[in-house]
């Protein structure tokens, strides 16, 4: 009987490890990207940009947060998509989240919200084609 009854409590013992790894991998699972994101970011980065700087950081920034969810889902197409495209851009993704929420933070903490947009500046080649040989400009606005 001892030998039955330790079988037993072994298997119970190997259930019970089973059951608090799996109930530990999804406490991880759930974990935000702003908790873990916090490592891959400093904090301040962004300080001393103006608004104008961080106009310029958060435009560049949406860019490579939708180049990289482009390259994800193109990844995921793939045979064991999933896990390439965690492994290839995981990290990227969400260092660039986490400098996205960043970059909001210190947006609103500079109120850049209440400054309005600088004056866009002419397009240098339609300046160009209104201006005729002598560098004036013809008042018609064509040559």
């Amino acid at each position: 009987m001892t030998h039955r009854s330790n079988f037993r409590l072994a298997r119970r013992a190997a259930a019970t490890v089973v059951v608090c790894l799996a109930a530990a991998a999804s406490g991880c699972s759930s974990m935000s990207d702003s908790v873990v994101a916090t490592a891959f970011v400093d904090p301040a980065r962004y300080d001393l940009y103006d608004c104008a700087q961080l106009r310029t950081a958060r435009t560049a920034n949406a860019a490579r947060l939708k180049e990289l969810n482009g390259l994800m889902d193109k990844a995921r197409t793939g045979v064991a998509g999933s896990t390439v495209a965690e492994v290839a851009y995981g990290n990227d993704l969400v260092t660039t989240r986490a400098q996205s929420k960043l970059l909001d933070e210190v947006w609103q903490r500079n109120r850049c919200d209440s400054e309005p947009l600088p004056p866009q500046k002419p397009d240098p080649a339609a300046t160009a084609k209104d201006l005729n040989a002598t560098g004036a400009r013809n008042r018609s606005g064509v040559r």
